[in-house]
């Protein structure tokens, strides 16, 4: 399964993860990573890492998508981290695109994230991922409130933005 986070962040990367599970992995709990708390999303991003058959995260950062645009840029994450991964998959599963420029059989679910246990797990990791680096960023870049914001477009983001203007980890296009 391949799922990303962050297309509609005003900055930080966007991130994807690919998830090959396995046969016989527990897939209690797997949902849309949005419908998981936090704690629920950490606990089962560790199980994922350790139990699944391959796990992947690739990104592409702001200046890629100011670049090529966000939909590029979540494709240029999604290939990436296919690319990633440890054995070559026989079939993606992809969160509503095909990933172009992959010589690997796909089919593209809409709302796979909500249908699919393996795109699931993969959207899980990719939020655990993403999280993590805007956490990192909060400390890097105070006075935005991206360690709670997440670098989405909150009121308090958006008033930000106004009293400070774009850090380097502004998005320019969208």
């Amino acid at each position: 399964g391949v799922g990303g986070v962050g297309r509609g962040a005003l900055c930080g990367p966007v991130v994807a993860a690919a998830v090959a599970l396995g046969d016989g992995f527990d897939t209690e709990g797997l949902d849309d990573s949005k419908r998981l708390t936090r704690r629920q999303r950490e606990t089962l991003d560790g199980r994922i890492r350790e139990h699944a058959r391959g796990v992947a995260v690739g990104q592409a950062e702001p200046a890629e998508i100011d670049r090529v645009n966000i939909l590029e840029a979540t494709l240029l994450a999604m290939r990436r981290a296919v690319i990633a991964l440890p054995e070559k998959p026989d079939l993606l599963l992809v969160d509503a695109l095909t990933i172009p420029g992959l010589d690997v059989e796909q089919r593209a679910i809409v709302k796979g994230d909500a249908l699919s246990v393996s795109i699931a797990a993969a959207s899980i990791v990719a939020k655990v991922a993403r999280d993590a680096v805007m956490r990192d960023l909060d400390r890097a870049h105070p006075g935005y409130g991206l360690a709670s914001n997440m670098g989405y477009g909150s009121e308090g983001h958006r008033d930000a933005l106004r009293r400070l203007g774009p850090a380097c980890i502004h998005r320019r296009s969208f």
